[in-house]
């Protein structure tokens, strides 16, 4: 009779066996994957999550006991789902039943034996797998962080523990967790307002922090920068000797209480108006120049006037954010230190005007003539408009800057009238804008040698690749190619022209210009006459690119035949041409293409014309060019191209700009070269076909220290036998027009220019080297720049003006 329970019969009437009781005897289950054996479940002893072993009352059945291979068991890797518990059971793993032979408990061989052969096999399988391998891999050495924070853990533990306990619940409140738990959606990813305000104040006291340190660690410079003690630039002659000194850096302290109440406030309207309320920087402004560096690269804008004031005497130009982060903090620094006053009056003495200008005395001096006390607040608007840029704002320089001052000027005032510095009626008044001078008069002397300086300077500046602002800053010392003694050789002769000029026809002389330059085959320029007097014509009579070279253009066609042949045929080869070679000199034989006639755009034929109507027919070109035979070389620009023609002059030395239009016109001088390339151009001739560059400057230094000035270019401008051909034909024109003017054997060349209409006259010629231009002309400059006829200014074929002027300035010929 089993334990525990009652038998039954069955309808048949059969004796059924009585099913075993949960408290009579165990249930053998089927093995399941962990091969422990299941132990029916028992209402007092169930197990809990926590693996531990519920006793049911009464104790446990005997012949069962805890064996510490089938808890291991239970805890084996294959039965990690289920920490030891059946899937079909909650009952505990690890009891296991040993066969007694005392027990009366009947067991089934497949279903209720405690321990199968399969669950001993799966069981050995389990052990087996916790084996280790006897590859055991070698623990990872601990990083460096992990030895630091064992070795440093028990000693900070007794004074972060406290800390670490009290702050961490807030941190992990603080502690970003994504996706947020309980929100769905985008919310998932949205930080909590407690996160959001904690990382507010954690960079705000970052911030301040960091500011507070930078405050701390910026000094203000005890130098100030050089150009607070500068120099005036200095230019020498050739020969070393100071040729001038030019007041290019021209400052006058001047007290505050001297500047007007309407010019101060002119410059805050403009460039600061909150000045005496604002700590001396402008967030917002720092603030738009970092997203502009970020974004455009430009971090201009947006300074007081304490900052531009620092950047001016304590820093650099540079457009940076470290710059702007450092006179930031320097002009905090200052603000606290000076007076607003003493900053706005040390700003207004040191600021750039333009035109060679620092501080507003020598700004009103240099573009009104007048002291600033002098100054009208219309006058005091524009002034303020060049601190922006002088190079933008100075009208004089170009149409749009006029456009850009004007537009400026109105601006500040009526920006004062909008912070209640000018009143609506008084603002009223100005409506026009107030031009200024066209020229710096600080800067002229009235000699020639200011025409000498605008030419150095220019060429200083561009070879030397120095700023207009660093060059204005002053230090330069400029070693010129200037001769002395040709330049005052060559004035004298201008002189002597011009006032002669002036007794024959005083009407006409009033419009008269003589231009006229000496350069050496090297290139130097030695000697210029730029105009009387640069204090009222600023204009440079030498570089000017006005008046056509006429005649005095032959050389270069002649050269252009010699180095490139003709082509008399559209298809045919080249058939080089020599000083004999044969053309026509008649006056008004018509010029011929491969083709037939030239006709210009009115449908008439274009024909060559000599000088007074004259004749020469047959005649080799040496000859013609020798007389100044204009009708040859016009065919022969024709057949030779009129592209070769300008390539030549242009490889020569004159300027692409001053070449005329490629029409026949082209050989005959329409272009309009100035009298410095012109000798250069010359100069080439003598030179055996070598060009090189005209230029002013030798040698620059700042300080004392070399500046590194680009040497000026060379090229071989045509073969040595084309140049000399062209220099032999020169030489022959100088000796039929002057044979008694040189020694015997002297080497000078020469030729007379004219044109068809008589608006200029030309002589150019090369003696020991030296090439010389001079041309006389008309232009009334208060009308426009188209030449007048000469009448009878430029002399006669035997008596020419310019020639008179060429021999003077370069007298002794032998």
């Amino acid at each position: 009779m089993a334990q525990g329970g009652q038998g039954g019969r069955h309808q048949s009437g059969e004796e059924v066996p009585p099913e075993p009781d949960a408290t009579m005897q165990l249930k053998a289950p089927e093995p399941d994957v962990t091969m422990q054996l299941k132990i029916p479940a028992q209402p007092q002893a169930a197990a809990d999550e926590t693996m531990q072993l519920r006793i049911p009352e009464g104790g446990i059945p005997a012949g069962f006991h805890i064996s510490a291979d089938s808890v291991n068991s239970g805890k084996s890797e294959e039965s990690d789902t289920t920490s030891g518990i059946s899937e079909e059971s909650d009952t505990t793993s690890g009891i296991s039943e040993e066969p007694d032979t005392s027990s009366d408990i009947s067991q089934k061989p497949d279903t209720t034996s405690g321990i199968s052969e399969q669950s001993d096999t799966a069981s050995d399988t389990s052990r087996t797998s916790r084996t280790p391998s006897r590859r055991r891999r070698k623990a990872p050495r601990p990083s460096p962080a992990a030895r630091l924070t064992a070795a440093l853990g028990p000693l900070l533990a007794p004074v972060l523990g406290p800390l670490v306990a009290r702050l961490g619940p807030y941190a992990r409140r603080l502690r970003p967790q994504y996706p947020r738990p309980g929100r769905t959606g985008w919310r998932r990813w949205v930080p909590s307002w407690r996160q959001t305000l904690g990382g507010f104040f954690a960079s705000l006291g970052l911030s301040t922090l960091f500011l507070v340190v930078a405050y701390a660690a910026t000094d203000i410079p005890d130098n100030l920068n050089t150009y607070a003690t500068q120099q005036d630039n200095v230019y020498f002659w050739a020969d070393g000797t100071p040729m001038a000194r030019t007041g290019w850096v021209q400052r006058q302290a001047m007290p505050l209480e001297d500047v007007p109440e309407d010019v101060r406030w002119a410059v805050l309207a403009a460039e600061n108006s909150s000045f005496y309320s604002d700590p001396g920087v402008s967030f917002k402004g720092i603030t738009r120049a970092l997203f502009r560096t970020l974004g455009a690269g430009d971090t201009q804008g947006g300074s007081t006037i304490t900052q531009q004031y620092v950047k001016n005497v304590y820093l650099n130009q540079d457009q940076t954010l470290t710059r702007k982060f450092t006179e930031a903090m320097i002009a905090l620094k200052l603000d606290n230190k000076m007076s607003k006053d003493e900053i706005l009056e040390s700003y207004l003495n040191t600021s750039w005007f333009g035109r060679g200008t620092y501080g507003i005395q020598r700004a009103a001096q240099a573009y009104y003539g007048k002291d600033v006390s002098e100054l009208n607040v219309s006058e005091a608007a524009f002034l303020a408009s060049l601190l922006k840029g002088a190079g933008l704002y100075d009208p004089t320089l170009s149409q749009a800057n006029h456009e850009r001052a004007v537009e400026r000027w109105s601006w500040i005032l009526d920006r004062m009238v909008a912070i209640g510095k000018l009143s609506p009626q008084e603002r009223a008044k100005y409506r026009t804008f107030p031009a200024p001078l066209k020229s710096n008069p600080l800067y002229d002397t009235g000699e020639q040698s200011d025409y000498l300086v605008e030419l150095a300077s220019q060429y200083a500046k561009k070879t030397a690749r120095i700023s207009d602002k660093d060059f204005d800053l002053g230090g330069y010392q400029i070693y010129t190619t200037f001769d002395k003694n040709r330049e005052a050789q060559l004035t004298d002769a201008v002189t002597k022209a011009r006032e002669q000029a002036k007794k024959d026809d005083p009407k006409a002389a009033k419009t008269a210009h003589f231009g006229a330059a000496s350069i050496a085959t090297d290139g130097r320029i030695l000697a210029v006459y730029g105009g009387p007097d640069h204090r009222t014509q600023g204009y440079n009579e030498s570089n000017a690119t006005t008046v056509p070279a006429g005649s005095a253009f032959l050389p270069f066609v002649y050269a252009a035949g010699l180095e490139h042949g003709v082509r008399k045929t559209r298809d045919g080869d080249r058939t080089p041409v020599t000083g004999e070679t044969l053309y026509n000199g008649d006056d008004g034989v018509p010029v011929t293409t491969p083709e037939g006639p030239y006709w210009d755009r009115s449908g008439r034929k274009v024909a060559a014309r000599n000088d007074d109507g004259k004749s020469y027919g047959q005649i080799s070109l040496h000859q013609a060019l020798a007389l100044s035979v204009n009708t040859p070389f016009m065919q022969l620009g024709m057949d030779t191209g009129l592209d070769k023609v300008r390539s030549t002059a242009e490889a020569a030395g004159l300027l692409p700009s001053s070449i005329g239009a490629q029409v026949p016109t082209l050989s005959t001088g329409s272009s309009t070269p100035s009298a410095i390339r012109m000798a250069s151009g010359y100069a080439t001739f003598s030179a055996d076909g070598v060009h090189t560059e005209p230029y002013s400057v030798r040698r620059i230094t700042h300080n004392g220290h070399k500046v590194a000035l680009d040497a000026p270019p060379t090229r071989r401008a045509m073969g040595a036998d084309t140049a000399r051909e062209v220099q032999s034909a020169l030489t022959d024109a100088f000796l039929a027009a002057h044979p008694d003017a040189a020694p015997a054997g002297a080497e000078v060349a020469g030729k007379v220019g004219t044109t068809e209409d008589d608006t200029a006259a030309w002589y150019v010629g090369t003696a020991k080297k030296v090439a010389t231009a001079v041309v006389v002309y008309r232009i009334d400059l208060n009308k426009s720049l188209e030449p007048l006829p000469l009448q009878g200014l430029g002399g006669t074929g035997t008596d020419s003006v310019p020639y008179g002027i060429w021999s003077r300035a370069m007298s002794p010929l032998g």
